[in-house]
């Protein structure tokens, strides 16, 4: 499953650039202009990474990762702005910022400063996470046992890169409900079949009764 990136820019020329770089990556990109659709962006579904401009319309980059990060939101943010000066570049930080970059940047400089915050979003600085007899490969959210991949039907993918990201601490099972989504895939019947799945995989799946799941570390 492709990473999803959440892009903020309003300049057209950029932004066009931009797109076809992680898309040749391989990342899947919603690009909106303002910060009030990337406000309603982040309703709609979830983020691997935000990538934020900040002197964009309606809501600026700051205000509105400000507003993501009260809401409790995690996902890794980085700033791309023309903004050079201290002040800014410590707003930035303190509004919730991964990572801050000045235009005009290098986009070489931009593609290893992005795989940084992908690795760093899930505790590692390696390539694939061990989980027993299995290997989870940070980049593409696979699953491998003996180097082969294991296919995963979506909502069982989904809920093995929140446990990951998560691992050795116990996810609330409202959270993972989210994550399948409504109707009856996200029924609490559902989410015990999904977490069977992932169990009979090798994965080291803890319950917590009536709180959550636990992926023990290895």
């Amino acid at each position: 499953m492709n990473k999803k990136i959440l892009l903020l820019e309003d300049d057209p020329i950029l932004a066009e650039t931009l797109l076809d770089l992680l898309e040749a990556r391989g990342f899947d990109v919603t690009h909106v202009e303002d910060g009030l659709k990337a406000l309603d962006a982040t309703y709609d579904g979830h983020f691997d990474l935000m990538i934020l401009d900040v002197n964009v319309p309606k809501l600026d980059g700051f205000d509105f990762l400000s507003e993501m990060r009260q809401s409790g939101e995690s996902t890794p943010a980085l700033f791309i702005t023309a903004r050079t000066d201290i002040a800014s570049v410590a707003r930035g930080f303190e509004v919730g910022a991964d990572d801050y970059i000045k235009k005009p940047f290098d986009f070489e400089e931009l593609t290893i400063r992005i795989d940084a915050l992908l690795r760093k979003a899930y505790r590692t600085r390696q390539e694939r996470i061990p989980l027993g007899e299995l290997h989870f490969a940070v980049a593409t959210e696979e699953l491998y046992h003996d180097g082969e991949s294991l296919p995963l039907p979506p909502a069982d993918r989904r809920l093995l890169a929140r446990l990951v990201r998560e691992r050795d601490r116990i996810v609330p099972k409202e959270e993972l409900l989210a994550i399948l989504g409504d109707g009856e895939e996200g029924s609490e019947g559902a989410l015990r079949v999904h977490i069977s799945r992932l169990r009979k995989l090798g994965l080291p799946i803890e319950t917590r009764k009536g709180i959550g799941y636990r992926l023990a570390a290895t």
